[in-house]
């Protein structure tokens, strides 16, 4: 099974315990750190997690895989919340944290000021959606606007604001 196929395996089988409770799944990763592998799921909800509220997605979801049993390695359950640097990776996380600081990696080179100097990475306000692509005010371009499409985008962070 490959690793992608292990993480939409999870998903399935944790989205529904989460959505009961009023919980979102933001992320899942599945991987080897140190001598073994940990499976890691990021979870939110309404007031922010607490610790409580981890422990109990762990214990919850902990019976579930042990019933399933979808990973065919030994591995160790975290349960964490996404953390102020919370990851952006579903189309509507652009609409929900419009106004905030974020970090964009992008695919692919964007020359946004038409110079020939392309990059992949740029930091600015979330501006909602537009087509489908996320709006971004560029903070180093006094405010400049640009649009860069959901499926172009490798990964993006909220950006922690002082």
């Amino acid at each position: 099974m490959t690793q992608q196929t292990v993480l939409d395996k999870i998903r399935s089988l944790v989205l529904p315990v989460l959505e009961e409770k009023g919980r979102e799944l933001v992320d899942v990763e599945y991987r080897r750190e140190g001598q073994g592998w940990i499976l890691r799921l990021y979870i939110d909800q309404p007031g922010g997690v607490t610790l409580d509220a981890c422990a109990e997605v762990s214990r919850e979801v902990g019976v579930l895989l042990e019933v399933e049993d979808p990973i065919d390695t030994a591995y160790n359950l975290e349960v964490s919340s996404p953390g102020l640097d919370r990851p952006l990776t579903k189309l509507e996380d652009y609409e929900r944290f419009a106004g905030r600081l974020a970090k964009v990696k992008s695919r692919v080179s964007i020359d946004v000021d038409g110079k020939g100097r392309g990059r992949k990475t740029f930091v600015g306000v979330l501006a909602g959606l537009s087509e489908g692509k996320v709006v971004l005010e560029l903070k180093d371009k006094n405010g400049f606007r640009m649009e860069i499409p959901f499926e172009d985008i490798e990964k993006a962070n909220l950006e922690i604001e002082f």
